[in-house]
C-alpha cells in the first residue's frame, strides 16, 4: 500500500476576486500572491526576491509579473526570475478551482 503525500488545501478566494491582468494577495504570515493568466490561476511567494514588495501589486503581463518597486520580473507559471534586479525565484505553489472557489496547496 502507497502513502499518499499531506495535502494542505487552503481556501484562498473566489474566482471573481483575481480579474484577469490583477494580482490578489492572499494575507498570511508568509504572503502568497494569486494570478489569473487567461481564466488559468497559479500561486506565488508574494514578497520580491530583490526587495521586500509586494508581487500582488505589480503589474502583469500575460505570465509575467513586473515588481512595482524595482521592475524585476517573475514568470507566474513557474516563478523563475526573468530580469535583475532581482537573481532568485520565487515559490510556487499548486492551485485547484472548486465551483467558483480557488485553492492553494500551502505549507503547513
Amino acid at each position: 500500500m502507497e502513502c499518499e503525500d499531506h495535502v494542505t488545501w487552503t481556501k484562498a478566494c473566489g474566482t471573481s476576486d483575481i480579474e484577469k491582468g490583477e494580482g490578489f494577495q492572499l494575507d498570511r504570515e508568509h504572503p502568497i500572491a494569486l494570478f489569473n493568466v487567461d481564466g488559468e490561476y497559479f500561486a506565488i511567494d508574494d514578497t520580491c526576491t530583490h526587495d521586500e514588495s509586494s508581487l500582488a501589486d505589480g503589474y502583469v503581463d500575460g505570465d509575467v509579473v513586473e515588481c512595482a518597486w524595482h521592475f524585476a520580473k517573475f514568470c507566474i507559471k513557474t516563478g523563475e526570475v526573468l530580469s535583475l534586479p532581482a537573481t532568485c525565484p520565487v515559490a510556487t505553489y499548486a492551485v485547484k478551482v472548486e465551483g467558483d472557489d480557488v485553492f492553494v496547496d500551502l505549507p503547513d
